[in-house]
């Protein structure tokens, strides 16, 4: 139990780290980018999962989670706009 959380974690730095430097701009700090890397693995996997795609193993997982964040960077900015 507390490796997959590790792991989760780990996953969720690195999907956070990597969208904030897709989307450019103000960071969030490392606690958000860990807390959307792991929300955006989660939106990710529902997205994508509606099309038919999966990511299987960690790399998988990590691009999952890259989508998963850029679109809620992307969804939190449209939303300051506003």
């Amino acid at each position: 139990m507390l490796t997959g959380l590790i792991t989760w974690i780990i996953i969720g730095l690195i999907a956070g780290w990597a969208a904030g430097k897709i989307m450019k701009g103000g960071g969030y700090g490392t606690v958000m980018d860990i807390v959307l890397g792991m929300v955006g693995g989660v939106v990710g996997g529902f997205v994508l999962g509606l099309f038919g795609i999966h990511g299987s193993g960690l790399i998988g997982s990590i691009i999952v989670s890259i989508f998963g964040a850029v679109v809620l960077i992307w969804l939190s900015r449209m939303i300051k706009k506003a």
